[in-house]
Order: C-alpha cells, then structure tokens, then sequence
C-alpha cells in the first residue's frame, strides 16, 4: 500500500500544533520592513496556537548563524524548537555584496534545516528594490512573513504526520 502525502495549499496538512515551539529570527536592517514581515509571521503562528520567540539580528547573513546558537542552547536548556522562520530583506545594491548575502543567507538556512531535520519558513526577502520589498511584506499585499510562517508550519505538521 502507497500512502502519499501532501503538503502544498490544495491539500494542507492541518494537526493540531499542541505543545509546539517555533523560533522566528529577524534581520533588522530594514526596521520597518522588517515590523511587517515579523507582524505577518506573528499572525500566522498566534492563529495556529503555537509558542512564539523572537530573536533579533542585525541582517540576513546573521539568521543561519543565530539560529545554530539557538538551537545548541535548546540542546542543553531543554526547550525543544520545532520550527524556525527567518525574516530579513536584502535589497540589491550597486555591489556584489546582494549576492553574496542573498545566496549565503538562502543557503545557510537550507543546511539549518537539513542538519536538524528542522522545519524553516524562509521570509528573507531579495529584491531589486525598496518598492518591490514593501510589495511583498505588507500583510495586505504580498505577506511574505506570513507565508513563511505557512512553510514552517506545513512542514512541522508533515515531521509530525511522518514521525507518528
């Protein structure tokens, strides 16, 4: 017998999130972009019932970085993460520099959540521009926090189906 799972918005995978822990990191170097992305992430974890800490960096390229320290502390304290949502925005520059932190940050999350088998809601915007990043965070627009905070929680309910 095949069972298949499916986890995409046709389908969601809706257990209750009982006793779950989510981390949510944000990259303030875009303050007021990144109020948006947090309060669409809020939203989205307050709504489902889950535990919700927030830790705050200075940019994208720290995220990967504050989450591994986070998550070695919940090693030795005990308090269990099941989940991360990184929020940031890097908006391209003159530079080589939106590159870098763009595919660093991306790629630094992904080995995150692979090392851990940890759900990770990436919300880190990279846009051309400020216009294009206001776009995509405002709630009322684009609410790229909230749909970060979807993934994570899609994910986590998928690791709890399977792990069952």
């Amino acid at each position: 017998m095949v069972t298949t799972t499916r986890a995409d918005s046709a389908n969601r995978i809706e257990e209750p999130l009982d006793g779950a822990r989510v981390l949510i990191i944000e990259g303030r170097y875009y303050d007021a972009i990144a109020d948006e992305l947090l309060a669409g992430a809020k939203a989205v974890l307050t709504a489902a019932g889950v535990e919700i800490d927030v830790i705050t960096v200075p940019g994208a390229l720290e995220i990967a970085v504050a989450a591994e320290i986070a998550l070695d502390a919940a090693d030795v304290t005990g308090a269990a993460v099941d989940a991360v949502v990184a929020l940031g925005c890097v908006i391209r520059g003159e530079t080589y520099h939106f590159e870098i932190v763009a595919g660093e940050s991306a790629r630094g999350l992904t080995e995150v959540g692979l090392m851990h088998a940890l759900p990770v809601g990436n919300g880190i915007l990279t846009v051309d521009t400020e216009e294009q990043a206001w776009a995509r965070a405002r709630v009322t627009e684009g609410n790229k926090g909230g749909g970060a905070a979807e993934a994570a929680l899609t994910l986590m309910r998928l690791k709890r189906r399977l792990e069952a």
